[in-house]
């Protein structure tokens, strides 16, 4: 079978449908974060923001993706395990991000763990018991939406965790993270951050707004409360397991686009990848029996065609 030809119009035409419906999936996503436009018309007001240019932002976005499928290739084709832990305030766009890392990444060698609270079995274990199965094998890499932080932040400021439970939690995290590192896991840990104006009128914007509504939940209303409580806990964990082996990277988050860009850029720097020479791929021919009959599908079977 040929390969395309640039110069016939139809095809040309199907070429570049192609690549805009693949950019349209990424607009989509950032229409939805925009949606916040309507409610500032409605009178809420959100803090004042030197935007990037959209422009900018998807080129940028774009060539940093491209990247990113080359490091997944590289991990896998070196067999490495990468981990990034995703932790900060809540609405402080860690989901977002990690959208953007995997949008164009190979699902079976990137996973994403975002642990539910821990069950009673699972209360009554060693505390990283139940993240010891998510860790990455060779060739995968593993986004986890939060993680073991748990118990120095929500834990410690609801009251999950006693105040023995915390120290051990200090005491041995250090240690838990130089063994993950010593055993050949590339450990990156960001901590997304944004200030208390921002994260009150990011609230604000799903209160009013029905598609977001499920993202608030209780614990959510009530860290506006303890906001100071948690900055305490921050400044805490920091302190204490900010390491040699696995250092914590703040990303300035107040400004969506320009954390995604800043996070990814980040990432990339972390490993020394190259591009995994590939074989050409050529598509087979078609194989044509003559004795091969298509059956017509019956109609009820098609969706209804209301667009």
């Amino acid at each position: 079978m040929p390969d395309f030809d640039p110069r016939d119009p139809n095809e040309l035409d199907r070429i570049k449908q192609a690549i805009a419906d693949d950019f349209d999936e990424e607009l989509e996503m950032q229409l939805e974060d925009e949606r916040l436009d309507e409610l500032v018309a409605e009178g809420m007001s959100a803090p004042a923001e030197d935007t990037l240019d959209r422009k900018v932002y998807f080129r940028e976005l774009f060539r940093l993706q491209h990247e990113l499928v080359k490091l997944q290739d590289w991990v896998q084709f070196k067999k490495l395990k990468m981990l990034v832990i995703f932790e900060g305030r809540d609405s402080a766009g860690k989901g977002g991000a990690i959208k953007r890392v995997t949008q164009r990444l190979n699902p079976r060698s990137c996973r994403v763990v975002a642990l539910p609270a821990p069950t009673e079995k699972e209360r009554g274990q060693w505390y990283f018991q139940r993240y010891v199965p998510h860790l990455p094998s060779a060739g995968e890499m593993v986004l986890f939406d939060r993680s073991w932080y748990n118990r120095a932040g929500v834990e410690r400021v609801m009251g999950f965790c006693s105040k023995d439970q915390l120290e051990e939690f200090f005491e041995t995290v250090p240690a838990f993270e130089s063994m993950l590192v010593k055993s050949g896991i590339i450990l990156v840990k960001y901590w997304f951050s944004i200030t208390d104006e921002e994260q009150e009128f990011r609230f604000k914007m799903r209160i009013h707004d029905p598609l977001k509504q499920w993202k608030l939940s209780p614990m959510d209303l009530e860290s506006r409360v303890h906001w100071e409580d948690y900055t305490r806990a921050k400044e805490e964990m920091f302190d204490r397991t900010h390491t040699a082996d696995s250092p914590w990277w703040v990303v300035q988050a107040v400004d969506k686009k320009r954390a995604r860009l800043n996070m990814i850029q980040h990432l990339l720097s972390q490993v020394a990848y190259e591009e995994v020479p590939k074989q050409e791929v050529q598509l087979p021919p078609r194989v044509r029996n003559p004795d091969y009959k298509r059956h017509p599908v019956p109609p009820e079977l098609y969706v209804p065609e209301v667009y």
